[in-house]
């Protein structure tokens, strides 16, 4: 996995918890629930990456 691709990836992730936690402290369920999203997206490249990079080695 690239570099960039690792930080795009955590960043995606810090949003995600970001608005996740604002969601809650809101009492917004659909932030909430986007926040959570967000991460899930972030950790689904980041398996796609680390998949990508076992096939290469």
């Amino acid at each position: 996995m690239g570099f960039t691709d690792k930080i795009k990836n955590a960043a995606d992730d810090a949003a995600g918890k970001a608005k996740e936690a604002l969601g809650d402290a809101k009492g917004d369920e659909r932030l909430k629930a986007e926040g959570q999203g967000d991460q899930t997206e972030a950790d689904l490249k980041k398996a796609g990456e680390n998949a990508k990079d076992a096939f290469k080695k």
